[in-house]
């Protein structure tokens, strides 16, 4: 990558106010000094400084969010506050995006990255990524809804859903349940229980393909994946 790049995308400043501090030989790569901008530098095995201090770059960023209600799986609105605002400049400097989207007031596991390609691996129906809901029911979940779900449910728009695995955790006035989905129709996990005459009143999601929500991050925080998780979703195959 030209050095140049690598400042402007880390919010040292526009391309020209990057070419003005490599002029003034503040930037220096394996301890030598760099002052043309479209000298390239190898991040990954190439030590970067400016004004003696290490300069860390990745290509890639990738962030679990635990999403709260009241904000918009997006990267920017004009009028309200999107999961992108909720990080720090540091990490929107790289400018990732949400993988996918969860409802304005749906809570849970999201991720975040500018890594096209694995998002593109997630998101595409030809994959069939499962994703697994926990949810709080408004009446009594039953055998017939888990039946229902099993052999797809017609939605309010005609649209006939693949089968979806429904377990009951809690079953009574108000039901807890886990519903495991391979798609992601607008407002789908609401639908369908809309579609078997039920109200979905709270909605998180607590995985997606391999990968589970991390339970110790509040509402609103994030943290990077580690290596790991990063592989497992990369090497994640749908059996």
């Amino acid at each position: 990558m030209r050095i140049d790049k690598m400042l402007a995308n880390l919010g040292f400043g526009s391309r020209k106010e990057v070419k003005q501090l490599l002029k003034s030989g503040a930037v220096k790569v394996d301890d030598v000094v760099v002052k043309d901008p479209k000298q390239h530098v190898d991040s990954n095995n190439q030590i970067v400084t400016l004004n003696g201090d290490v300069i860390e770059y990745k290509e890639f960023i990738y962030l679990m969010m635990n999403k709260p209600q009241g904000v918009l799986s997006a990267t920017e609105d004009s009028a309200q506050e999107t999961v992108i605002d909720l990080l720090e400049l540091e990490d929107q400097v790289y400018e990732p995006f949400p993988v996918g989207r969860l409802d304005k007031d749906t809570e849970g596991l999201l991720l975040i990255t500018n890594d096209g390609q694995l998002a593109h691996k997630l998101l595409s129906p030809k994959k069939h990524v499962p994703k697994t809901y926990f949810a709080v029911i408004d009446q009594e979940v039953t055998d017939e809804d888990i039946k229902a779900f099993a052999e797809g449910v017609t939605l309010d728009d005609g649209y006939e859903t693949k089968p979806g695995e429904l377990k009951i955790l809690k079953s009574g006035m108000r039901s807890d349940i886990e519903l495991t989905i391979t798609e992601g129709k607008f407002h789908q996990v609401k639908r369908m229980f809309e579609a078997v005459g039920k109200k979905v009143v709270y909605l998180k999601r607590i995985s997606m393909g391999p990968l589970p929500l991390d339970e110790t991050l509040e509402l609103g925080e994030y943290r990077e994946l580690t290596d790991e998780e990063i592989e497992l979703l990369r090497d994640y195959q749908v059996k």
